[in-house]
């Protein structure tokens, strides 16, 4: 099953990628990825660590939010901005808007809490569920949004490059193959849900957002009421537009280095390991740089490390490049879904 947007030229010409990932679209990914059972080694450790620090009141969240289907979009708005400001916008939400957003949503999910009637009985409820969302994405998403922002940035700096070298055809080709293919005139998605049928864009274009939880399917938005729509692709590793990130690196990105990591090779030689499996090819300043510690403990780390078999180190010119082996990525992979340590600084 498949759903198909269309493009006419003026589409391909209005057709952009986001400058970065959408907090609140993340947010929505997250806590569906929260219940779900799939990739357990890229996610099971955030997973716990996440769950373990919501309250109860947090679950209202969970609710409006399916693992599959429609989520009400009102109180996750997929926009740029700060995310004290879009809810802040969420709560000034006109009561006839507050009207519109509730009876969409309810027209596409079968299955409704009884609570979510004062949504539109009580314009103060919606403050009050701005307030849940708000503090379930400080545990759940804001704790590693410098992480999740530097890997879009690296993400973003390929996808220019495919951009410029081969157009928007080649950029449409590379956001997620299997489950994104382009058809010229049309875009060819796989939904999680199954969801299937035709989206024309009217020369709108389409807007192309980043996403580390959406590692797999797209997710797409549209509301109709005249903004661009949407779809959302996974960010990769530079120089690599057909692998999703390794389950390593996301993991990496969502959890300090695992415990029996750390109690293995120390806390500090475990981050640098980390940080090494992160962006291979690390200068010996880069890496010092990256874990916060000295140039020659970061050279000292990565001595032991490459003694062990878990690192490779190549000389180019005055740098040293440290690179992760099969044996470094074998242990790490080994204990991603470890409990992890502490935490570092979809529609349709």
């Amino acid at each position: 099953m498949t759903l198909r947007i269309h493009f006419t030229a003026d589409d391909l010409a209005r057709t952009r990628v986001a400058e970065g990932p959408r907090p609140m679209l993340e947010l929505d990914i997250a806590l569906r990825m929260l219940r779900e059972p799939a990739h357990r080694a890229r996610f099971d450790a955030w997973r716990r660590e996440s769950s373990a620090r919501l309250a109860p009141r947090h679950r209202m969240a969970l609710d409006l939010v399916p693992v599959r289907g429609w989520s009400l979009d009102l109180l996750l708005p997929v926009e740029p901005g700060g995310t004290r400001e879009l809810w802040e916008k969420v709560r000034a939400t006109p009561p006839r808007q507050v009207r519109e957003h509730v009876e969409r949503w309810t027209g596409r999910v079968t299955r409704l809490p009884g609570w979510t009637a004062r949504i539109v009985d009580d314009p103060a409820f919606v403050g009050e569920l701005a307030d849940v969302f708000e503090e379930t994405y400080e545990q759940l998403v804001g704790p590693y949004w410098p992480r999740i922002e530097q890997l879009a940035g690296a993400d973003r700096a390929m996808r220019m490059r495919h951009l410029t070298e081969g157009g928007v055809e080649r950029l449409l080709q590379g956001l997620n193959p299997p489950r994104v293919r382009w058809n010229p005139p049309v875009l060819e998605l796989t939904m999680a849900s199954g969801h299937e049928g035709d989206v024309h864009l009217d020369g709108r274009g389409l807007l192309l957002i980043p996403t580390l939880f959406g590692c797999t399917h797209p997710v797409l938005g549209d509301d109709a009421g005249g903004s661009q729509p949407w779809i959302s692709f996974p960010v990769v590793p530079d120089r690599t537009p057909w692998l999703p990130l390794s389950t390593t690196t996301t993991a990496g990105a969502l959890t300090a280095a695992p415990r029996s990591l750390s109690a293995l090779l120390g806390r500090t030689r475990a981050t640098v390991l980390c940080a090494i499996a992160d962006q291979p090819g690390l200068t010996t300043s880069q890496l010092a740089s990256r874990t916060g510690i000295s140039p020659a403990s970061a050279s000292e780390h990565a001595t032991v490390l490459r003694s062990a078999g878990l690192v490779g180190s190549a000389r180019d010119r005055q740098a040293v490049l440290h690179t992760l082996t099969p044996a470094g990525a074998g242990l790490l992979n080994a204990s991603a879904s470890d409990i992890g340590g502490e935490p570092a600084g979809v529609r349709g």
